[in-house]
């Protein structure tokens, strides 16, 4: 029986196409109390998903839909990217292998600072789309949060590119924000936002 139950449970459990743990982590302290979230390893699912789209959104819809018709199970799936204006919006969609197929977030980072060297144009965003998917149907959400690309890192906390971004609306880069500083702001939170607030608007139809 598919985890995620709309109308009989106050819990609302919903499985999360992913076994990125950094990235677990962040929605499970994004959603609010009433949401339970399921990485694939806890349902038993161990696959390699497919990520062969060439938008961010084609490949969050992929991985979610790849789960639906191989395991029947309605759930949700995220794929991010930060996005560099003085690099024509690279990394984007390769943002987690930009330094090559099994690099780690050091490198990644250090290919960007190299390609940034002397370039005055930080200008970054972050974008996060969130594709839903429930009995075949999808539905996305997108998150974006603007900021700057620094020249060097600054903070140990978070993952991936956070060290060297800093958000447009403070002074600290998401490596220096606690995480619940940084789901305030974020692009992942502001995606999640979005999906709860769905999901709490068709629980709020079926109770009508």
């Amino acid at each position: 029986m598919p985890l995620f139950f709309l109308k009989y449970t106050a819990i609302m459990k919903i499985i999360f196409a992913t076994n990125n743990l950094h990235k677990l982590n962040e929605i499970r302290k994004a959603v609010p109390d009433s949401y339970e979230i399921y990485s694939l390893e806890e349902q038993a699912i161990q696959v390699e998903i497919p990520e062969t789209s060439d938008t961010l959104e084609g490949n969050a819809i992929e991985k979610a839909m790849f789960i639906y018709e191989n395991y029947g199970l309605n759930c949700f799936a995220d794929d991010t990217g930060l996005e560099v204006e003085a690099l024509a919006g690279a990394p984007g969609v390769y943002s987690a292998r930009y330094a090559g197929p099994a690099c780690s977030f050091e490198d990644n980072i250090v290919k960007l600072l190299s390609e940034m060297n002397g370039i005055s144009n930080r200008k970054a965003r972050f974008k996060t789309v969130i594709a839903f998917v429930e009995n075949g149907e999808i539905v996305t959400f997108e998150g974006i949060i603007n900021g700057q690309i620094t020249t060097d890192r600054r903070g140990k906390e978070g993952f991936g590119y956070d060290p060297v971004f800093l958000p447009d609306q403070g002074k600290e880069t998401f490596a220096e924000m606690s995480l619940e500083e940084k789901n305030r702001i974020s692009h992942r939170a502001l995606a999640v936002k979005k999906f709860t607030e769905y999901l709490s608007s068709k629980d709020k139809q079926t109770t009508e």
